[in-house]
């Protein structure tokens, strides 16, 4: 009988052991290393400050980065302003831009390329009239040029070759971009025919306007 009490009173106390200081074992049985000898585990830390004390800032990634300067450098055309004079002046280039207004400069420049910037403005506005004639001429202004019998300097279905490099011809595109934005009104209004003064072709059609070298009709 005492000998069953001692043995109880032994397991009592071994539980109570167990129960006191369960931070002695580890998960697997393991005894842990004393908080004295353990060693914590290194976290790498990033290096926010330079040795001199500032912030050293990453490189930003190509992928996430929007580049804003495109957007800057891109502005929206600005039409040009004052007379007819200085907006030929501020148009002036020797490329046309597109095959329709080099049509439209090669017309204004075989046409009338010695007349005045009004005489030029004007031929140049009768080929833009045709072509918004509805159906009466062709509705491009290529079409208007290469009709057939209206225009002396074409020949075949190519137009002549002209000096890019020429004042002339650069005033033409320039007087071709004024026309086609319909940037600068012309005495002739909505002529559709001009001729030369010099002859005299008995047009029995109202006459509008004569301009340097040329009479309008319409």
């Amino acid at each position: 009988m005492l000998a069953s009490f001692r043995s109880a009173l032994l397991m009592v106390a071994a539980l109570t052991a167990t129960i006191i200081a369960p931070a002695q074992a580890g998960p697997s049985g393991e005894p842990l290393l004393p908080a004295t000898s353990a060693t914590a585990s290194q976290v790498a830390v990033p290096e926010l400050l330079d040795p001199q004390g500032e912030p050293t800032l990453s490189e930003p990634n190509s992928a996430d980065t929007q580049d804003d300067g495109d957007d800057a450098t891109v502005e929206p055309a600005v039409k040009p302003s004052g007379d007819l004079a200085s907006m030929v002046t501020q148009l002036r280039a020797a490329d046309a831009g597109s095959h329709e207004l080099e049509c439209l400069a090669t017309g204004i420049y075989f046409e009338a390329k010695s007349e005045p910037l009004a005489g030029q403005l004007a031929v140049g506005k009768v080929i833009a009239n045709r072509a918004d004639s509805g159906g009466r001429f062709p509705s491009t202004y290529c079409g208007v040029l290469f009709q057939h019998g209206q225009f002396s300097f074409v020949h075949g279905r190519s137009l002549p070759s002209v000096p890019h490099a020429s004042k002339q011809w650069q005033t033409a595109v320039a007087l071709a971009k004024i026309v086609d934005q319909d940037l600068k009104e012309s005495a002739v209004g909505d002529a559709l025919f001009f001729h030369a003064r010099y002859v005299s072709p008995g047009w029995r059609m109202k006459r509008v306007a004569s301009i340097g070298n040329h009479v309008f009709y319409r």
